[in-house]
């Protein structure tokens, strides 16, 4: 099994939480992987980027036009990274706007349920549910049950869930 996978949006989104939910799926899995960030002014809202490679790599970043699928958690971040993305790989985008992608509104759909923190999970149980990675949903339940503090993990498991069940 070999895959390349990218999460894209800004600081505070939890793009980071993501690049290690897909490392710890992957050794869950006794799979290799390699992860690798890239976050200039995070903190203050900048654009951040992360490059996870599950197989036998021996760099962590994405090279262009490698990546089977990518999670864009800010939509104005599609022109920058999607060329990171193959032309036949899978793109999953938090927005309300379609396109030659798969969209959802994940930050409507957290925040209408009063936890707008849990977009990025939203946006993963919806591309899971579509297929394209390298782990089953419930290989993602357990990897979620193992990050998340006892506080979140409930609302956790429902951002995942109000995902993977959208339409």
């Amino acid at each position: 099994m070999k895959q390349q996978i990218i999460v894209s949006g800004t600081g505070g989104q939890g793009i980071l939480f993501l690049t290690r939910f897909f490392a710890e799926a992957a050794m869950m899995m006794k799979l290799q992987v390699l992860t690798s960030e890239i976050h200039g002014m995070a903190m203050r809202g900048g654009t951040v980027v992360s490059h996870v490679k599950v197989g036998t790599f021996k760099s962590p970043l994405v090279r262009e036009g490698h990546a089977d699928a990518g999670l864009i958690l800010n939509k104005q971040n599609l022109p920058l990274h999607r060329s990171l993305i193959r032309p036949d790989g899978y793109v999953f985008v938090n927005t309300d706007t379609p396109g030659d992608y798969s969209s959802i509104d994940a930050s409507g759909l957290a925040l209408g349920a009063g936890a707008p923190a849990m977009t990025n999970l939203v946006l993963l149980g919806f591309a899971m549910q579509r297929g394209g990675f390298f782990c089953e949903a419930d290989v993602a339940r357990k990897v979620l049950k193992k990050l998340s503090p006892p506080a979140h993990l409930e609302l956790n498991l429902k951002g995942f869930d109000m995902g993977f069940a959208s339409s």
